[in-house]
């Protein structure tokens, strides 16, 4: 998709280089949606608006200076009384409008306020999404004519696909979804380890047009120099030792669909240059091959390191970073969305539940307030590992406190022989309830399958407060 045909100037009116990426993204973005969609600067000067938001006005002639938001949308000579839009260059924040054209709220109709900040951390223009126009507006051909099979995943108020949150970071999080998703531009997601970055590239991915075709993951970290370079772009016969024949890389795999680059960060120098070349030509080349091979696909990067820093320190391409920080996406870790924890646990159980074959499992309040609570320094992913570990080790119908096992206590807060001591019971109580539930609860072929007595296992199950 060309940004061009919706641009109020025919060049960049911002001199910040991640202002003018961020600006070209939206532009090949919003182009092709019916929503209505306008990015704005500080004067609130209308830099960019696609079709939708010009509506039978027309957009203005080429060349033609920028005009006000008020004159530009709803025809008014002066400003209006209150913008709630300006509150974003203040705070920072994205700001929710709950008022339309036909309510007491802005007479534009403005819905949300996005800020888009400069390399050097301040506001420096707003994205604003609109209320849909009374009149229908007919969909580009462009769009219209894809069709995929797979549904979108379903968007609830505290659910997108298979994410799950309530919390103000995760709601913000899926409106950006589903901003981003049928947009070609790149997607670098930034956040702590286990917070779940391959799940929001997957529910990008499974969001966007190109659902029915590939999601490739590539562990960047995983991976020595050259046989990454081999396993993305893929290599000629003969091009190194082994070479037997041509092998196609994951990105003509990926054709047409997603790649995930996951640990980006962690990449050399020589390879980050030519994933530079890869994003600026849309083309790869084949290790030992000299004929280019074009490909089209969705790049979205992950990384649980700030590449500024990196970037800063020479030890990552700042060319590279701004091609893959067009879309950029920070996901919070778990201790900052609190909130979140119960509908998490919920979904962990139902989910070890399903997957370990056993009743659905409840949470005393009591187990709940304690998890809520807890530091979770390993994010999202060390709460699921918890809650599945908690389901396969337990028999009752409701998990306790009793049933968490050193909740909250981790290895920098005890000494090794406490830890030591805490792995060894928890191991001793995962074997014996194995074998219970191997002998349908028949405790003497439990103790056979143990290799122990009867009276060291009626000692074991009254220790470790086994029913």
């Amino acid at each position: 998709m060309a940004g061009s045909h919706s641009q109020v100037t025919p060049s960049s009116p911002f001199a910040d280089p991640i202002l003018a990426a961020r600006l070209e993204a939206l532009r090949q973005l919003a182009d092709g949606l019916t929503d209505r969609v306008a990015v704005m600067d500080r004067e609130l000067n209308v830099v960019y608006a696609n079709e939708a938001a010009w509506g039978k006005s027309g957009k203005p002639p080429a060349g033609t200076k920028p005009a006000k938001c008020f004159q530009s949308f709803v025809q008014m000579t002066d400003p209006c009384g209150t913008c709630p839009a300006e509150s974003v260059f203040k705070t920072g924040e994205v700001l929710t409008v709950s008022c339309s054209t036909s309510g007491d709220g802005t007479a534009c109709g403005m819905h949300q306020a996005f800020p888009l900040v400069s390399s050097a951390g301040e506001v420096g223009s707003i994205l604003v999404l609109f209320h849909k126009r009374p009149e229908p507006l007919s969909i580009p051909a462009s769009l219209s004519q894809q069709r995929p099979g797979r549904s979108r995943p379903e968007r609830t108020e505290s659910r997108l696909g298979d994410l799950v949150g309530a919390s103000p970071a995760m709601n913000q999080l899926f409106e950006m979804i589903r901003l981003v998703a049928d947009s070609s531009a790149t997607v670098l997601i930034q956040g702590e380890s286990g917070t779940g970055k391959e799940l929001v590239a997957r529910t990008i991915h499974q969001t966007s047009y190109r659902r029915d075709k590939p999601f490739v993951v590539v562990d960047c970290g995983a991976l020595p120099e050259t046989l990454l370079e081999s396993e993305l772009f893929g290599h000629v016969k003969g091009a190194f030792t082994g070479a037997a024949g041509s092998k196609p890389g994951l990105f003509e795999e990926a054709d047409g669909g997603t790649i995930f680059l996951d640990e980006i960060a962690d990449t050399s120098p020589t390879f980050q240059a030519k994933l530079l070349r890869v994003l600026q030509e849309g083309e790869i080349k084949r290790v030992g091959g000299t004929q280019p091979v074009k490909i089209d696909v969705r790049v979205i990067s992950a990384t649980n390191k700030d590449l500024t820093d990196l970037v800063k320190a020479k030890a990552f391409r700042q060319d590279l970073y701004y091609r893959l920080a067009v879309l950029p996406v920070h996901l919070p870790p778990l201790r900052d969305r609190r909130i979140d924890i119960p509908l998490l646990v919920t979904k962990f159980i139902a989910d070890s539940c399903q997957r370990h074959r056993q009743d659905l499992r409840q949470v005393s309040e009591e187990a709940m307030r304690a998890l809520t609570a807890a530091p979770w320094p390993g994010n999202v992913r060390e709460l699921q590992h918890y809650i599945e570990r908690a389901v396969v080790t337990t028999i009752h119908t409701e998990l306790t406190c009793a049933d968490l096992v050193e909740l909250g206590s981790h290895p920098q807060d005890t000494d090794l022989r406490t830890v030591g001591r805490g792995a060894a019971r928890q191991a001793e109580r995962t074997r014996i309830l194995q074998a219970l539930q191997q002998t349908s609860g028949n405790r003497v072929q439990a103790a056979r399958v143990l290799k122990i007595s009867r009276a060291s296992l009626y000692n074991k199950l009254h220790e470790l407060g086994i029913q």
